[in-house]
Parts: structure tokens; C-alpha cells; sequence
């Protein structure tokens, strides 16, 4: 069976999506090993992961549902929330510019900015309310970290320069420790460059590095505000390209804005 789909990235977060209004999900068959075959960077699509875009079943204009290149499945994910908000917009799924996406971490309110000739230049979506976790377990490393749930674990650490991270020694070894992260974590290597810029990079939970985490750059945040290092305002360079993230003073919630991109569309064949 041959399985339509579109590569796209936010800020270089690359995933594969399929439109499962379209393509109902009982057709793809095993979706964990569908997104591990799919992911494949030399056998398959290439991608961080697959997301789903479906019809809700709670009310709300659109649903996703994604799956990490190792075949697991996250709560969700900005990066993805915002490609998704533009495939649905300029697809006729949803029919304005402000709606609410269904996410495993809860409704997601989502606003899309328009180009001139109507389609979707980023998006801003409502990230909610960060909840900080507790910080006290040592970890691999000895780091002093700042845990913070955006929907989904965040181990947020502050370096000196995120060129000299220790991304791909700590970052699985701190991913996978369950006594602090019973869930396992994604990991922020965090460079405060002043008040209102941030450098990161991310070890992400069950896909490694990747380009870009829009939910990390969103717990970034929250940890430096909580730390005293920024404003509640603030752009955040990624290896991909650059998030704006605020974290509301008034209503306590987070916004996140970015953008969006295709790549290409295609076939895979699911033998």
C-alpha cells in the first residue's frame, strides 16, 4: 500500500506528515514501526518522527497524534503543532486563522500569520502553562538543572557556550535516567547570551539532537526566567533557526512563535 505524504520542517525540526482525514488511521497498520521505518534517514523518508493529522474526537478543529524516529509516542510537539497548523490551514481542514488543535498534552490554541498571496508565513501557538518539577535528584554529570513540563519532561541546563555541549555524551545518559525522569526527558543545553537571547541545543527524548525543539525553547525560557537570567520575553537561536517565546506574566502561559515549511511530498511504499 502506498502512503501519501509531506516532508516538512519548523526550524528545521523535520517530520513527516500524513493526512489521516484523508487516510484513515486503521489503514497505516502498526504506526510504531511505520514511523521507525518511515524516519529512516538512509532507508526511508528521513525525518524526526511522523505526526498524524486527524479529525478531533473532543471538539476541537484538528487532532495530532506524533511518533519519535524510534516508534515512540510523545505528548507533542511545537515544532510539529506549527507545521501542522499550516497544512491544515492552507489545506481547508480549518477554515480561520485561530483554532484549537487536539494534542496528547491537552488543546493547543493556535494563530496563523499569512503571506500576501495566503498562505502560512508561522504561527504562534499557545503553549499553556509550564509546570516547574522537581530538581533535587542528582543527575548524570553532577549538572545543576532546572526541570520544567511543558505537556512533556524537560531537563533544562545552563552552559557556558552550547558549542562545547555535551549533547551526545550527557544527553542520552540524562535522557534515559529514570530515577529523576520516570518518563525518560528531553535535554536543553541552554548559553544565556543577554537578557533577551538565548542560544540552545536539545537532546531529544527517543530522537536524539535534533535541529530544533519547539517545547524545549519554550521550557529554556521558563527555566532562565525562573533563574533570574532573561526576561519573559526572549529569542532563542536553535541549530535550525530562531523561536520567539514569552512567557505571559499575566495569564502564566506560554507562547511560541515560528515558522513553517514544506520540503517535499511524496509516496512510501508499506510493504
Amino acid at each position: 500500500m502506498k502512503i501519501p505524504f509531506i516532508k516538512m520542517h519548523g526550524a528545521g525540526n523535520d517530520y513527516i506528515y500524513i493526512d489521516c482525514c484523508k487516510m484513515p488511521v486503521e489503514n497505516l497498520g502498526d504506526i510504531h514501526d511505520l514511523a521507525r521505518r518511515m524516519s529512516d534517514r538512509h532507508f526511508g523518508v528521513g525525518g524526526d518522527g511522523i505526526v498524524l493529522i486527524m479529525p478531533s474526537d473532543n471538539g476541537c478543529d484538528v487532532r495530532m497524534r506524533m511518533f519519535n524516529s524510534d516508534g515512540s509516542e510523545a505528548e507533542m510537539c511545537g515544532n510539529a503543532s506549527r507545521c501542522v497548523a499550516k497544512y491544515a490551514y492552507e489545506h481547508g481542514v480549518v477554515k480561520s486563522q485561530n483554532f484549537a488543535l487536539q494534542t496528547k498534552a491537552g488543546v493547543k490554541m493556535i494563530s496563523v500569520s499569512l503571506r500576501q498571496d495566503g498562505s502560512v508565513e508561522s504561527a504562534t501557538v499557545d503553549m499553556g502553562e509550564p509546570k516547574i518539577l522537581d530538581s533535587t535528584v542528582k543527575i548524570p554529570g553532577g549538572f545543576q538543572y532546572t526541570s520544567v513540563s511543558m505537556g512533556n519532561p524537560h531537563c533544562v541546563i545552563f552552559i557556558d557556550s552550547t558549542a562545547d555541549a555535551p549533547v551526545h555524551t550527557s544527553g542520552p545518559e540524562i535522557e534515559k535516567f529514570i530515577t529523576a525522569f520516570p518518563q525518560k526527558t528531553n535535554v536543553e543545553f541552554a548559553q544565556i547570551v543577554d537578557s533577551q537571547t538565548i542560544r540552545m541545543r536539545v537532546w531529544e527524548r527517543g530522537a536524539g539532537e535534533t535541529l530544533a525543539c519547539g517545547t524545549g525553547a519554550c521550557a529554556t525560557l521558563v527555566a532562565a526566567v525562573v533563574n533570574g537570567h532573561t526576561d519573559r520575553r526572549a529569542v532563542l537561536h536553535l541549530l535550525g533557526g530562531d523561536l520567539v517565546i514569552e512567557w505571559n506574566k499575566t495569564t502564566g502561559r506560554v507562547l511560541m512563535t515560528g515558522p513553517a515549511e514544506y520540503v517535499f511530498e511524496g509516496e512510501f511504499f508499506n510493504a
